[in-house]
């Protein structure tokens, strides 16, 4: 973080849920890092901080869960905020953003071309702003976000926040990357128009557009040897459209992962790309993807690749 900050990044993205693996007795310990980090630095004031609120989640340790699936009610949102708060040794948020949506809504694990039905309690999207609405107005949050949502969501939001005078979403932090550009479909429209900018997060796919999982690799530390569950980006189809962008960047002689972030940065509908890292060597390698040279004739040969195989993550 140091460094990060040394570097001119001075937005830092975190959220209630953290860290992954989902697990009640890690939930949290990110945000205590980083506000640990804030403490001891003195610097929150250098840093535009973003985190998150669960959305509707069976997981039960996030509130008190006696009367079922936890949902971002008003109370559980306020509950969830002072909680953040605490963690992160600061009195304001500068960016609160609803993690996935209040309502059921298939986002993670399933295909993002197939539409599934989904069924089961749900928060109003109405409920949720109001509560966000209220935390801007007493200055504990300074603007409100959204992830993981649709072009429908993001416009419900829109338009109940004009009608009712109340905060309006600034951003939206969905995955998007060169194998998963769903965004571009309807989103990015909604964004562009409505001047919500994306916070794309996952811009190496899981980390497999950086090349390290290439041919059925399992690299020690790395998050798939250590936990699994990254089924996103491992069907067959994936796959080949990842072998044929790895060769795209051999054969022009780019590297992988500064190929793929410069990618996500040079969308006038992307606000920020968000890169994570276990290491300084990564740190250090994925900030000076910024520096890439982009243009017009490498947009237009991914371009190519993505219209053979669209979509292709899970």
């Amino acid at each position: 973080m140091d460094y990060a900050l040394d570097q001119g990044i001075n937005f830092f993205d975190t959220a209630e849920l953290y860290a992954i693996p989902p697990k009640p007795d890690t939930q949290g310990t990110t945000e205590t890092i980083i506000g640990n980090w804030f403490a001891e630095r003195k610097n929150r004031d250098q840093v535009i901080l973003a985190t998150k609120v669960v959305g509707a989640t069976s997981m039960t340790w996030f509130r008190n869960q006696s009367e079922g699936q936890a949902l971002p009610t008003k109370a559980n949102v306020f509950e969830a905020v002072e909680g953040s708060l605490k963690r992160l040794k600061t009195d304001y948020i500068d960016l609160y953003q609803l993690h996935w949506p209040g309502r059921p809504f298939s986002v993670f694990g399933t295909h993002p071309l197939v539409w599934e039905p989904s069924e089961g309690p749900e928060a109003a999207i109405e409920e949720t702003l109001d509560a966000f609405d209220e935390l801007v107005k007493a200055g504990k949050v300074r603007a409100i976000g959204l992830s993981n949502e649709s072009a429908w969501g993001t416009m419900r939001w829109v338009h109940s926040a004009e009608t009712k005078g109340q905060a309006r979403v600034a951003s939206v932090q969905n995955a998007y990357n060169i194998v998963n550009r769903t965004y571009e479909i309807n989103m990015a429209e909604v964004g562009m128009r409505e001047d919500v900018g994306l916070l794309a997060y996952s811009p190496l796919g899981q980390g497999y557009l950086s090349g390290k999982y290439r041919h059925g690799a399992e690299p020690a530390g790395a998050r798939r040897t250590l936990f699994g569950r990254m089924g996103r980006y491992e069907s067959e189809g994936c796959q080949a459209a990842i072998e044929d962008y790895f060769q795209l960047c051999d054969e022009r002689g780019l590297d992988y992962s500064q190929t793929a972030i410069r990618f996500t940065t040079s969308k006038p509908f992307v606000a920020s790309s968000i890169i994570g890292s276990t290491s300084m060597d990564q740190l250090k390698h994925d900030i000076a993807a910024w520096e890439m040279p982009w243009d017009d004739e490498l947009d237009a040969a991914i371009n190519e690749l993505h219209l053979k195989r669209p979509n292709t993550s899970t």
